[in-house]
């Protein structure tokens, strides 16, 4: 298995699917699209593209001009027939690749919240392996600002009392999450020490502490994700 990922900026890795990685013994390479000469694999040597999160915008071109290679090599994998894989800006990443707006949400959501399993999603699942293991309901964590819309043909696969568009599927073979179920310990943290500006007193916001007393969280969302990946991939 060949997996290819994209980052951000240097502090948003790929935190607990490296042990994925490592105990499906993927070939495993990486992009660090912002980077000055970043270059990109061709599409049909990935079996997997992991395109992961970051505080820029989709639509921050100006500022981030190393979008738009980016967006057309997404663009290309996912017309090859490749699994992909984004998470929160790489979700969005992928949604506006496939023609849905992404913008500003009325509040940041940040923190540990709910995840509720679609009516879509369950009407979904008598036809796809992968949506028919997704639990109802679960927690994850969550920082962003910015949402998606669901891309059209895609299946809307997981809500939040916060922010509607949570998860999509387009295709099979196309996921993208808004939140992390790859979240550990250490890739919280490192977020917080990052982004610690962005905690603000709102309800929509979890503070450090809270955040960090509920680290067990991550235990079960690591499982959730390892999962989803297997299914994704095809691995039983």
């Amino acid at each position: 298995m060949r997996v290819h990922a994209l980052y951000h900026v240097p502090f948003e890795g790929l935190a607990n699917i490296s042990n994925w990685l490592d105990q499906r013994a993927a070939v495993f390479t990486e992009t660090y699209t912002y980077e000055e000469g970043a270059s990109f694999p061709p599409a049909e040597d990935i079996d997997l593209l992991i395109v992961m999160g970051g505080p820029m915008g989709v639509y921050d071109h100006d500022k981030h001009p190393w979008l738009v290679t980016e967006k057309s090599f997404i663009k290309n994998v996912i017309s090859a027939g490749k699994k992909v894989l984004g998470i929160c800006l790489g979700a969005q990443l992928i949604a506006d690749v496939l023609g849905a707006e992404v913008r500003p949400h009325p509040q940041k959501e940040i923190g540990w919240f709910p995840v509720y399993k679609t009516s879509d999603a369950q009407r979904r699942a008598h036809h796809s392996e992968l949506v028919s293991i997704l639990p109802d309901e679960f927690m994850a964590f969550h920082w962003h600002g910015d949402r998606f819309a669901i891309p059209k043909g895609a299946t809307h696969l997981f809500t939040s009392d916060i922010c509607a568009p949570q998860g999509f599927l387009f295709n099979d073979n196309v996921l993208g999450l808004q939140f992390h179920l790859e979240t550990t310990p250490d890739s919280l943290q490192a977020l917080i020490e990052h982004c610690g500006k962005e905690l603000t007193d709102a309800p929509s916001i979890q503070l450090a502490p809270v955040m960090l007393d509920n680290i067990a969280l991550c235990q079960p969302a690591n499982r959730l994700m390892a999962k989803i990946l297997d299914k994704l991939m095809g691995i039983e």
